[in-house]
């Protein structure tokens, strides 16, 4: 899911750059097994290039971009308890 898409996919909108934005997001269930000691690792990326298609760091139409609306950014992930990220895993007995 793209970012722009977080709140509607009808209507699309920027985020604003130094402004903590919540973006809820469920995965379909994969019913992974996790045995004891074993641990997970999450990565909050922004593009999936060269796997997928490349993000221009840029709110624009990625199918009509040129290689002039294509930048570098900082993304950041906000931990603190102002804003607390987390990751909320169903567990299954």
């Amino acid at each position: 899911m793209r970012g722009k898409f977080r709140n509607s996919y009808e209507k699309p909108e920027p985020f604003v750059p130094n402004k903590p934005t919540k973006v809820k997001f469920t995965m379909n269930d994969s019913y992974h097994t996790f045995l004891k000691g074993h641990r997970i690792m999450v990565q909050v990326q922004s593009s999936w290039f060269p796997l997928f298609d490349r993000n221009p760091q840029k709110f624009c139409d990625i199918y009509s971009a040129d290689e002039s609306d294509f930048q570098s950014a900082a993304n950041r992930v906000y931990h603190t308890e102002k804003y607390p990220s987390k990751i909320i895993l169903n567990v299954i007995k």
